[in-house]
């Protein structure tokens, strides 16, 4: 009986020693905990930010590309509120995305979807800074959006073309012009040097071939290039034209 009153005593002796500790303690640790809050949520204040710029940015280039097309009618479905998910993307690319919203690009020639990482972006044309930071490039010299022929599209592997990483043969991608939209499968992945530019040559089939640079997360100038190439099909067959 006398054990079990001494192990009270030395619980009740434990737990004053750490109500003492507790409040000599909690004087430093509450504003640490005060300013680890406020930084987080600063921190997520940047971060929405940073999604609302996205969205605004892309979705007047889509809105652009309505406008031009002269009818809203093909394109209702589209999610005009959709946000960019840019959480993928490196900072400074996220940076240089927002800076490009103070400056006017001309509309985009149509838009480029990939429904299994849920991709809409506007394609501009060609392959500049100011294209490749709003949106997709359409890469001189290669077929027109609708058009016979190898179309290549170019983006940043650390901006809107980081999800390459993720979609795989079979999937559909889609091109959206002023009159039709256009339906592709993914056929084949290559990694080529930059030098090769070989798959860019023009082709007898309608062929889809998009760009960016490889590996997704290489520090510094990527050495190498990352290549999608798709097929066209008839929607409503799914067999190559």
């Amino acid at each position: 009986m006398s054990s079990g009153k001494h192990m009270n005593k030395n619980v009740t002796g434990g737990d004053r020693l750490f109500s003492r500790w507790y409040k000599k303690e909690g004087a430093v640790m509450r504003p640490l905990e005060i300013a680890c809050f406020t930084m987080g949520c600063l921190l997520l204040a940047v971060y929405a930010a940073a999604q609302a710029d996205a969205a605004v940015g892309r979705w007047q280039a889509v809105e652009a590309f309505q406008v031009a097309q002269g009818s809203s009618s093909s394109t209702a479905s589209l999610p005009t509120d959709a946000p960019v998910d840019t959480s993928l993307w490196a900072e400074g690319r996220i940076t240089a995305y927002r800076q490009s919203l103070a400056l006017d690009v001309p509309p985009p020639g149509g838009l480029l979807r990939i429904p299994a990482i849920d991709l809409t972006v506007p394609i501009f044309e060609g392959t500049d800074d100011l294209n490749l930071n709003r949106g997709v490039g359409r890469i001189g010299g290669t077929a027109t959006l609708g058009g016979p022929g190898n179309l290549g599209i170019a983006g940043h592997r650390d901006g809107f073309f980081r999800g390459l990483k993720d979609v795989k043969v079979g999937d559909v991608i889609e091109v959206e012009t002023a009159s039709e939209t256009l339906v592709y499968r993914i056929a084949r992945f290559k990694i080529v040097s930059p030098g090769d530019i070989e798959v860019l040559d023009d082709t007898a089939e309608p062929t889809l071939t998009l760009v960016t640079c490889y590996p997704f997360y290489f520090l510094g100038h990527a050495p190498q290039r990352y290549i999608v190439q798709a097929v066209r099909v008839d929607p409503a067959s799914d067999l190559p034209i």
